[in-house]
């Protein structure tokens, strides 16, 4: 969302004493106030939710200086992986004071908080005051929200929107949970970046600033992006879902992402967007076993990366593996398949492959440059011990490059592609055909 947020005014207020918020997000940028929800008529009367500079949660509630109900939590949240399913119960009239604000995260209640203050006013939220999702003031939330709902009048239990797996263990989501939404209560964002209200009311929201896009990552396939945790030069800046990357001009620099593939099992495929070059020679795309190098080593240098530098060349373990392959520049799509299985990676260029590459041509490798496998033991050089990430930078230490990735969602930052591809449903949406066997990196194509 970023500088995106929704907006709503009621005409007549709902339940202010008992409501319920479950929402599924995931989140971009840490160190930050992050917002989810809110409604600040001014300084002194306001609701507030969400993740505060330091990572945790605050459930808040201040009404007019004079009192001030709150939970911030003494855990921190800051995967920017996987989703987290947050609920909010908002219920100052029960009998037990320690229920009257609770917070489950993925099915489990907090009960260990920094700040802990009983609510014993009617909050702003479902008011007549204008409400706001993703934004307080001039903070906003950054990341993806899904299915946000908001029950007016009833306090619920996590369960009623999610599960545990029995099989993996793990928390989903209920896609179509059954519960009385109340007056003003609605489910909004459900398969997309719909406002319109999806529950038995009429009471859908507005987009109050930015652009809303739609995401194929979601919390029954979480895709991967540019991970903000693994910035191993660490100065590139990250916007876009983490999905965009802007590499600084003093060094060599670049991010992987946030999944990562097994070396012998799948076939992946992502696009990367070179948005602005850092000049000849001066980009790279391809993949990393995550391993640190150090300022003076770009990505292709050692021995577990290899990439598509934009002078023409394909490099590994730092030498040129094919020269004279085709330059790219600012505006060029560049398609990167890796075949796990066979221990090959391609290239192409706005859907033509480079080094007449043939991504289905499996251990002949036609037109290929292999990988290393760092399965077959344990190896020190190698932090990955087994697995690779795609990865994306510079490798200049006096201009910078900015990079927009496509892991399947269908977006170069908030651009739609302009011509998916025929096969580009293969668990994601891509400008270029995924070749046959391929996959997007999410967690259904890590699980085919």
């Amino acid at each position: 969302m970023a500088s995106t947020y929704l907006n709503k005014t009621y005409s007549s207020a709902g339940n202010r004493n008992k409501w319920t918020v479950s929402v599924w997000l995931k989140r971009s940028k840490l160190g930050a106030e992050s917002p989810i929800f809110t409604c600040v008529p001014n300084g002194n009367f306001e609701t507030f939710c969400g993740f505060g500079s330091n990572d945790t949660i605050t459930f808040k509630q201040k009404n007019d200086g004079s009192s001030t109900g709150q939970y911030v939590t003494n855990r921190k949240f800051r995967d920017t992986n996987g989703f987290y399913h947050l609920v909010f119960v908002y219920d100052k009239d029960n009998s037990t004071a320690g229920d009257r604000g609770i917070i489950y995260v993925n099915g489990v209640r907090e009960t260990s908080f920094s700040t802990s203050s009983n609510f014993s006013d009617v909050s702003t939220w479902n008011s007549t005051n204008e409400m706001w999702i993703g934004r307080a003031g001039s903070s906003y939330f950054d990341g993806v929200m899904s299915h946000f709902h908001f029950v007016d009048g009833s306090a619920l239990a996590p369960t009623v929107f999610g599960s545990t797996d029995s099989t993996t263990g793990e928390w989903k989501i209920n896609t179509s949970p059954s519960y009385t939404v109340g007056t003003n209560g609605f489910f909004i964002l459900k398969d997309g970046n719909s406002v319109t209200d999806s529950s038995t009311n009429s009471n859908a929201w507005s987009v109050g600033g930015g652009t809303l896009t739609k995401s194929e990552d979601c919390a029954s396939n979480v895709f991967a992006t540019f991970n903000p945790l693994a910035d191993y030069h660490a100065n590139c800046t990250f916007s876009n879902g983490n999905n965009k990357i802007v590499s600084p001009g003093d060094r060599h620099d670049f991010a992987v992402s946030t999944l990562a593939m097994n070396v012998g099992s799948g076939k992946y495929y992502a696009e990367f967007k070179l948005v602005a070059a850092a000049g000849s020679d001066h980009c790279v795309v391809g993949i990393s076993d995550h391993n640190y190098m150090g300022n003076n080593e770009e990505l292709s240098q050692e021995n577990y990366s290899i990439a598509y530098v934009n002078g023409g060349a394909l490099r590994s373990s730092g030498t040129n593996a094919a020269t004279g392959v085709g330059t790219y520049t600012a505006g060029d799509i560049i398609g990167v398949a890796v075949d796990m299985e066979n221990l090959k990676i391609y290239w192409h260029k706005n859907g033509t492959y480079v080094n007449s590459g043939v991504p289905t041509s499996g251990s002949t490798g036609t037109g290929a440059v292999s990988i290393h496998n760092i399965s077959t033991s344990p190896n020190s050089s190698s932090r990955g011990q087994g697995t690779y990430f795609f990865a994306a930078g510079n490798w200049h230490s006096g201009a910078s490059s900015t990079w927009e990735a496509n892991f399947g969602n269908g977006y170069f930052g908030t651009t739609a592609v302009s011509s998916a591809g025929t096969n580009a449903s293969n668990n994601g949406i891509f400008e270029y055909d995924v070749p046959t066997g391929y996959t997007a990196l999410s967690t259904k194509g890590l699980n085919e």
